[in-house]
């Protein structure tokens, strides 16, 4: 790998990966006992807390279980939770929180992109944004890919007028069709990153790369679309569909055309929509400032791992009963 390579990566504006896995290898080093002792006490503190309404809100939101819900006989316990397979990042980003309860507890995951509701209450990083969807459960998983936040020093008023669009397209219908559709449109620079596209492509951009455009389109693949958190956290805005899928960043409760711009599901408005808001940048300013204060919620990192707990700890509390 040349010097020039490695520095793009290292200034691409994703997490690095190297210090997620070392943090997490040396978590494995930790007494579990030590965070089981710590649990009570935790929960405690978040009911004490100024904004224990807030964390409330959260917790029902990711948690919509509300009556006792037992899980069946061949549900694996905690202490069964091992590392194994391809799947190493939800085995990290779920073992940092199921350590802090007791290994006889029973539990129910679909790790990896979950587009249906499963038949038992089980944890996942995604759900279908619809009614009945209460037996997922959402945990921040995946998180070194998807909860990337940008610090952007690039005023709104001086990006460029333009629509940015990058993203791998195989196996996704909708993106080959805005590919398609928008690829060699004067306002547009559009294309597919991946190996043997279907569609027109383009060269990969760094995320900062992206920031020289005012509308930066983000659009649901396997789930939800990946580059949605960092759009919001910068001074461009994200403009899509509204969404159909949801993670821990609550893409249910977005409001359109208040926190990102919204476009019909077939693409046909993107234009008009774009144009209206390039010839009102007051309005497009007013979406950037909800967007990044909508971001803001998800930075405290303490408070983050009391949601998380009180998520865990409300679903025990429905499949377990008291235990």
């Amino acid at each position: 790998m040349s010097i020039r390579k490695l520095l793009r990566q290292l200034h691409s504006g994703k997490n690095q990966k190297w210090p997620y896995y070392l943090r997490n290898g040396l978590r494995q080093l930790e007494p579990a006992a030590i965070f089981r002792h710590r649990l009570a006490p935790a929960l405690a503190e978040a009911r004490q807390r100024p904004d224990w309404e807030y964390i409330r809100s959260r917790v029902d939101y990711c948690c919509k279980i509300e009556q006792p819900t037992p899980l069946p006989d061949w549900a694996p316990t905690l202490g069964q939770h091992r590392l194994k397979g391809n799947k190493s990042v939800y085995f990290f980003d779920t073992y940092e929180y199921t350590r802090w309860f007791p290994k006889k507890l029973r539990w129910c995951y679909v790790f990896g992109d979950v587009r249906h509701v499963p038949a038992e209450p089980s944890i996942v990083k995604s759900r279908p944004i619809t009614a009945g969807n209460e037996n997922s459960v959402l945990l921040n998983l995946d998180k070194v890919r998807h909860f990337v936040f940008l610090d952007d020093r690039i005023p709104f008023a001086d990006k460029e007028d333009k629509i940015i669009f990058r993203g791998e397209t195989h196996g996704k219908p909708k993106r080959i069709e805005f590919v398609e559709m928008y690829h060699g449109h004067p306002m547009c620079d559009v294309g597919d990153v991946g190996y043997n596209p279907p569609v027109p492509h383009a060269d990969s951009m760094t995320l900062y790369e992206h920031l020289r455009y005012k509308f930066i389109v983000s659009l649901e693949g396997n789930d939800v679309a990946s580059n949605l958190k960092w759009i919001m956290s910068s001074n461009s805005i994200a403009v899509m569909p509204r969404p159909s899928f949801e993670t821990w960043f609550m893409e249910g409760r977005l409001i359109p055309d208040y926190h990102y711009i919204e476009i019909k599901p077939d693409f046909s408005d993107l234009i008009e929509k774009v144009g209206y808001y390039i010839a009102h940048p007051g309005k497009a300013q007013a979406i950037i400032e909800h967007a990044n204060e909508y971001t803001r919620q998800f930075r405290d990192s303490k408070r983050e791992r009391l949601v998380s707990l009180m998520v865990l700890d409300k679903y025990f509390r429905m499949t377990n009963g008291k235990n």
